[in-house]
């Protein structure tokens, strides 16, 4: 006897899972045209309770003081970079945004953060990112409610900087972990261990004069360039607030 019930059942069945595969096919779609913002997005609102609270706050404000005598070393021998620094710091034109970093790239603790800011509060792609102590990176991309850091030691970060003791340009490179490479394009510079690095008053990306760095090794002079290793001053894994620098450079 024909299982009547039994036929409906499975066809029943294969019409669902036809639409299931199809809203699956969908939402990958979607995720991919959106490039994973609808996920940062949920994650803002599921993290929201386990932000990092007032005591962090109170941490970049001491950090703050601690970056301005670091700036102060750099250029108290040039007073022309020094009003610089200071009308940097004291510039109404200069708008910052606080924002909490809610997750660190998995797999990868120093070369991505997500922070709870986004194009909603006026965060743009390029923006210079500064947390205790210097220079952490650039906004990389961007949802409504958070942005994505690439941080100074990501392979694909490239930033001009300047060695204040022997007035040089540079570019540093990461290298994928906690120590980026200086590249100086000239084999004679007389670079140092303990050199201050600061971001470039060349750049056209970041404002001049932020501190990045400390020169932590040299390296052997390879052709027309000299390499170093720089220890950063801001430190990604223990860092739980930052600055976004609004304005563009």
């Amino acid at each position: 006897m024909l299982d009547v019930r039994g036929i409906s059942t499975s066809r029943w069945w294969h019409k669902k899972k036809t639409w299931m595969l199809i809203g699956v096919f969908l939402f990958l779609v979607f995720v991919r045209i959106s490039k994973g913002s609808f996920y940062k997005d949920f994650y803002y609102f599921i993290s929201k309770p386990f932000w990092p609270g007032q005591f962090q706050k109170e941490v970049i404000v001491k950090s703050t003081e601690q970056e301005s005598l670091i700036k102060l070393n750099l250029l108290e021998k040039d007073n022309i970079r020094l009003r610089e620094i200071l009308n940097l710091q004291q510039s109404s034109d200069i708008d910052t945004v606080s924002a909490a970093v809610i997750s660190r790239k998995t797999g990868s603790w120093w070369r991505q953060l997500i922070l709870n800011k986004g194009s909603m509060d006026g965060v743009e792609v390029g923006s210079p990112v500064i947390g205790p102590g210097g220079l952490l990176g650039r906004v990389e991309n961007t949802s409504l409610f958070t942005s994505s850091v690439k941080l100074l030691t990501s392979p694909e970060s490239k930033v001009g900087v300047w060695v204040d003791r022997i007035q040089i340009n540079g570019l540093l490179v990461g290298a994928g972990y906690d120590y980026p490479n200086l590249i100086l394009y000239s084999k004679d510079a007389d670079i140092k261990v303990g050199d201050f690095v600061s971001s470039s008053p060349a750049s056209t990306l970041l404002p001049p004069n932020i501190p990045i760095g400390i020169v932590l090794s040299v390296g052997e002079s390879f052709q027309s360039k000299k390499t170093a290793k720089i220890l950063l001053l801001a430190k990604p894994q223990a860092i739980d607030w930052v600055q976004i620098l609004k304005e563009k450079f």
